[in-house]
């Protein structure tokens, strides 16, 4: 499996890659245009990209082998993520390489925007000395605003409660046990903007962040407040900012990363007094940039050598002991999802999953990605994949629903799903035998089975009398159909049967026409697996 680096990431990360048995691995000596990687990428698995590599929808269409882009930091504005799940393609990041670089980053800001440290350096390097013009704020005793408690933004709260800061963090999805443990205090946007002396925002730019600190918000907050940000550009609407800046609305900022980069050589921010800019430095230290590049290199390998996936963007992260558990109902799943759309049901509309037993104690979206793909697949072939079932499934208006059960089952391992079109559904029910991890399908609607998901399967529905077994067994026979394994279930005595057999070849259309003639027999199926 072929594997190019795109942008430059530490020498440490390709090493890693270059080990790996298995992984062909090529480094570009340059950034690529969309028109030249077109060429590049026909028969790699795997990109390593930085920002600089912009990874297109004709990029990820010109690759029909690719599985996963990596990116070495955390942005991934560079790769279009929707035209990637489209094809199958995993996209994921590092978010943790960096954390360090640019929580210090952050703080660094932080305190040279308390005591004008930039203007002063500037000052004395045109031969004044001014004392008076730069008298600063300490950090002690005053409070800062976090907004966003993930990875950073926990580290910056760990240092400003060293450095004896009240904390406040506005986070939707931080829990109270982790703001007690950070020693921070949970608080509203407005609330932050009312009394906090600094405001930093950890937040990735998404639509509700776009342009979330504008004049409105400079309204609400104090004029000696100090804002930071050094994560993403386009959460602080620039025009607002410089605005609140010259008129004084608020005390100060500093800006690490901005709505268009590189920042044009005429913007008016670059001409404001008591606003501090850096060049996107967040990530660039050296150990960070070691860091990003090994963690993107594990990760790729990670995932082409051994199914694990960390970080992904757009699909659930799995390390290898979840993957290994996972596995086997990835395989069961696809396989009920087959069966249960060759079992007749046009035009379902809505999907029941149901775990039970230890199955409630894993993932479900893998294994419920793995479902819609053998449900989905039967009819749209490969290009179904476990990446892009979701939204595929969300094209076909089909209603996926997961339910994690307690209630008592007859099977360590459970997995049910039925498929309903109206009123009227079908259901298949799977586990697995041994200690092996044999999957089985264990009931058809309503009927107990034993069917082995595996090669050929031959279903049919039956009159339950006697001879129909033996009947069945010779028309086979006359017509060269091996019966492998066989598995019979029926309402009640006399009632109707289900027959389902594992053979090994498929059943001629002059053998299906023998049985189908008889008026016991009715609805036969062929299932490939």
């Amino acid at each position: 499996m072929k594997v190019i680096v795109c942008d430059p990431i530490s020498q440490t990360g390709i090493d890693f890659l270059r080990q790996q048995d298995g992984l062909e691995t090529v480094v570009l000596d340059r950034c690529h245009s969309e028109e030249e990687l077109l060429p590049i990428v026909k028969d790699v698995s795997a990109m390593a990209v930085r920002s600089e590599t912009k990874v297109t929808k004709a990029v990820l269409e010109a690759a029909p082998g690719m599985r996963i882009v990596g990116r070495a930091g955390v942005g991934v504005d560079n790769i279009d993520i929707e035209a990637a799940t489209q094809n199958g393609v995993i996209v994921m990041n590092t978010p943790g390489g960096n954390t360090i670089a640019t929580c210090e980053l952050t703080f660094s800001m932080m305190m040279a925007l308390a005591r004008n440290i930039p203007q002063a350096h500037g000052s004395m390097t045109t031969g004044e000395w001014n004392r008076k013009a730069f008298k600063g704020v300490e950090l002690y005793g005053k409070t800062l605003g976090i907004l966003g408690m993930g990875r950073i933004g926990g580290e910056v709260a760990r240092r400003a409660v060293a450095f004896g800061m009240r904390v406040l963090a506005f986070d939707p999805y931080i829990t109270p046990s982790r703001a007690k443990a950070l020693q921070v205090e949970l608080a509203s946007l407005d609330d932050i903007y009312e009394v906090a002396d600094f405001i930093t925002v950890h937040m990735p730019l998404t639509d509700e962040t776009r342009g979330m600190l504008n004049k409105e918000t400079f309204e609400k907050m104090k004029p000696s407040v100090r804002l930071l940000n050094c994560a993403r550009g386009g959460i602080v609407s620039e025009p607002d900012l410089l605005e609140a800046l010259q008129t004084g609305r608020i005390g100060g900022a500093a800006l690490d990363v901005y709505e268009a980069e590189p920042l044009a050589d005429d913007s008016p921010l670059r001409q404001c007094p008591n606003l501090i800019l850096t060049p996107h430095l967040g990530a660039s230290t050296i150990e960070a940039q070691d860091n990003v590049g090994l963690e993107v290199a594990q990760g790729i390998a990670d995932y082409l050598l051994h199914g694990s996936l960390m970080n992904s963007i757009n699909m659930p992260s799995l390390d290898a002991q979840t993957s290994a558990k996972v596995q086997p109902y990835l395989r069961l799943g696809e396989r009920m999802g087959l069966l249960l759309a060759r079992l007749g049901q046009a035009a379902t509309e809505r999907l029941v999953i149901t775990y039970g037993g230890l199955a409630t104690n894993l993932p479900g979206d893998p294994i419920a990605r793995a479902i819609i793909k053998g449900f989905l697949g039967a009819a749209e072939g490969e290009e179904v994949n476990l990446v892009n079932v979701r939204s595929m499934a969300k094209e076909r208006g089909l209603i996926v629903e997961e339910i994690k059960s307690s209630e008592q089952v007859d099977f360590r391992e459970w997995l049910h799903i039925r498929a309903w079109a109206g009123d009227e559904k079908v259901s298949v029910g799977g586990s697995f035998f041994g200690m092996a991890q044999h999957p089985r399908i264990v009931r058809l609607n309503s009927q107990p089975v034993e069917i082995v998901p595996e090669g050929i399967l031959f279903m049919m529905t039956n009159k339950d009398r006697p001879g129909i077994v033996g009947h069945l067994g010779t028309v086979l026979g006359k017509h060269d159909v091996n019966i492998a394994n066989m598995s019979l279930g029926r309402d009640r005595e006399g009632g109707q049967a289900l027959t389902a057999l594992n053979i090994d070849s498929v059943p001629s259309t002059d053998c299906l026409a023998e049985l189908e003639a008889d008026p016991d027999i009715s609805h036969i199926r062929i299932v490939k697996f």
